[in-house]
């Protein structure tokens, strides 16, 4: 058995088909983000402006976080001393916790590692606690969302996205005595559209399911206090069980899940990626603390969030260049071709300064890759112009077909 002419051969097939990942060198400037230096192919560090980041809203940048992360090294030191149940249930997890449920308006919550973490974890647990359940899944669903259900281990049925009426059609086909858990995301990161979270909630109610919502998108961003769209739309306290990160709005890492006291409890207890899992660095908590403090208090930068979104958005739409539809704040330019995506990308890189990641399969279907824009509030109307400037004339480049 050849193991390297297999593990070549992978890696050889994903060059051939213009997907293989090039993660870039970069170091995020602290107080002038989305400023950064990069050090991929040239000699030291070149300034360029970041146009992809999750941390949407600039939190991992904030003052107030920044301190917080200081104050708790130096009060209790760097790691967290294993899992929770050993030696890592810090007073900043237990604060935390307290803060996220009533984020959500929830009677408990539970930190994890990772939103990805979170949702296996979760998904996975909630399929063997419950006899005979079955799984009721959007399409677009998040990959950590699939792999908890998979191992699960329990019944999965696939709705077509956002379709409710497909999704009450497998529901009316179901066993009405059987456990039914109705998985799906507020914010779909890739396509920027948003579920119809009233519409489903309706049919969780109307055929006895629980629900699962992935807000790892919307958490920071939406609701008068940054709980998610469920806040925003007044049905949170409708939704079984949210989930969200604190890695991507609130700026520096880890996930969650809000429930009830007993559904909370139950994770807590049987989940193996909650128990067996070294819990979260205080420090990291400690960010993410003052992170969610501070978001729940001011707006000023969720709405100056939407409003570089709309902008950007505008800019782009009157240039010709193809965006696609979104409802959200995040501004996908359709390409369509993976060896195209990553060269514009390489070219806005190296002759511009401006760094956007592709997006190829599997994270989007072939065909519809794309170049993935997340416009934030420190992103200037000035930045904004050149960064137009460059895709028209890139696009041109490349011979890529500009919006009727």
């Amino acid at each position: 058995m050849d193991y390297h002419a297999i593990f070549a051969g992978a890696i050889d097939r994903l060059h051939g088909e213009g997907r293989y990942r090039v993660f870039i060198d970069i170091l995020r400037n602290r107080g002038a983000y989305p400023n950064a230096r990069c050090f991929a192919g040239h000699n030291g560090p070149k300034p360029i402006i970041v146009w992809c980041s999750n941390d949407y809203l600039a939190m991992g940048q904030h003052p107030a976080v920044i301190a917080a992360m200081e104050e708790a090294l130096h009060d209790v030191g760097a790691g967290s001393g294993g899992t929770r149940n050993i030696g890592g249930n810090t007073h900043y997890h237990v604060a935390l916790e307290a803060e996220l449920a009533d984020l959500h308006g929830k009677e408990a919550s539970l930190l994890f590692t990772s939103g990805y973490v979170a949702n296996e974890a979760t998904l996975a647990t909630l399929g063997r606690l419950l006899p005979g359940a079955i799984v009721f899944s959007d399409s677009l669903n998040h990959a950590s969302m699939i792999a908890g259900i998979r191992h699960a281990g329990c019944e999965k049925r696939i709705f077509r996205h956002n379709d409710v009426a497909h999704l009450e059609a497998l529901l009316a086909e179901a066993p009405a005595e059987a456990p039914k858990v109705i998985a799906f995301e507020s914010v779909y990161s890739m396509d920027a559209d948003i579920a119809p979270i009233a519409a489903i909630c309706d049919l969780a109610e109307r055929y006895n399911a629980l629900t699962y919502l992935d807000e790892v998108h919307a958490v920071g961003m939406y609701g008068a206090r940054g709980g998610g769209v469920a806040e925003r739309d007044g049905v949170a306290h409708r939704v079984s069980i949210i989930e969200g990160t604190l890695g991507k709005a609130f700026g520096v890492m880890g996930g969650y899940i809000a429930a009830s006291r007993a559904i909370v409890d139950c994770i807590r207890s049987y989940a193996p990626g909650f128990i067996f899992t070294t819990s979260l660095a205080p420090v990291l908590v400690a960010g993410a603390l003052a992170s969610v403090r501070h978001l729940k208090v001011s707006s000023a930068e969720r709405e100056a969030l939407h409003q570089s979104a709309a902008r950007l958005r505008q800019r782009m739409i009157a240039a010709g260049l193809p965006v696609m539809p979104a409802e959200s704040h995040i501004v996908p330019l359709m390409v369509g071709c993976p060896v195209k995506a990553k060269r514009m990308s390489d070219i806005l890189l190296a002759e511009y300064g401006f760094y956007v990641q592709p997006i190829n399969y599997p994270t989007v279907p072939r065909g519809t890759e794309r170049l993935r824009f997340t416009p934030g509030p420190a992103h200037t109307e000035a930045m904004m112009d050149d960064l137009v400037r460059a895709l028209v004339e890139v696009s041109d480049r490349l011979m890529l077909p500009l919006a009727a």
